[in-house]
């Protein structure tokens, strides 16, 4: 029967820089049943760092860019001789396996299984810069279209405040929250751009015992940076460095 895996030998395009985008599959559900506060929840937050510091120990990426229940892969390598249905099967397992961990960790209660959904894009270098913009624009919008929701939920039942939102501008969902005392700019960067993580060099003390003194050298350690700038091309590449 082996003839009838038709999909079995698909594999990446040669020369393609490879994102792999993870998402949570009915996770609106499950921040419900946990009773994570809406619209942010640190303990949610730190959830998802691990499970993406995880994968980074696991696999070694380029970049891990990671908002609400999205993760976002750069590959440095391409695991599995590039075949996408082992690509999209065990990163989608891996994820669901230590996101489920790292809650066991935190004493919250699952009742049901929880699982993730993955998608193989590949891009040239242009398309990658273009992609994570877009991205962290979309946690953007997550941003102020959670706050604007959860803030009116204080005064209006749910579908009175779907109506309020519905087909508002962003500069109007802004003053609806500025008249509420929120003011977007002032939230937490890691709530309003996402998170990422990548290798950063970092200056580390050692020993020689030879010359039996102290010495620094340099290392790349995984970062975890919640304090994002704004992605532009300059980020890339300094900090990713993408061929």
């Amino acid at each position: 029967m082996k003839e009838c895996e038709i999909f079995s030998s698909l594999k990446v395009p040669c020369g393609s820089h490879i994102i792999i985008r993870i998402d949570g599959r009915k996770f609106s559900k499950l921040s419900n049943d946990l009773k994570f506060e809406k619209p942010y929840d640190e303990q949610f937050k730190d959830i998802m760092i691990e499970t993406c510091n995880d994968f980074f120990k696991e696999f070694s990426p380029s970049f891990i860019y990671t908002f609400s229940d999205e993760i976002n892969i750069l590959l440095s390598e391409i695991p599995f001789a590039g075949r996408i249905e082992k690509l999209d099967s065990v990163f989608a397992s891996f994820i669901t396996g230590s996101f489920s961990k790292n809650i066991i960790k935190l004493n919250k209660s699952i009742t049901k299984p929880i699982s993730f959904d993955s998608r193989v894009i590949p891009l040239s270098k242009e398309g990658v810069i273009t992609y994570f913009k877009e991205r962290q624009d979309e946690a953007w919008r997550n941003c102020s279209n959670g706050y604007a929701y959860w803030t009116l939920r204080r005064e209006f039942k749910k579908k009175e405040a779907m109506k309020i939102l519905d087909k508002q501008k962003s500069s109007a969902i802004h003053d609806l929250l500025f008249e509420r005392g929120i003011n977007l700019a002032e939230l937490p960067s890691w709530q309003r751009r996402g998170i990422g993580i990548y290798k950063k060099e970092v200056e580390i003390e050692g020993y020689n015992p030879i010359k039996k003194e102290k010495v620094q050298s340099i290392r790349k350690k995984i970062f975890v940076d919640d304090d994002l700038p704004i992605f532009d091309t300059p980020f890339f590449d300094n900090i990713i460095k993408i061929n």
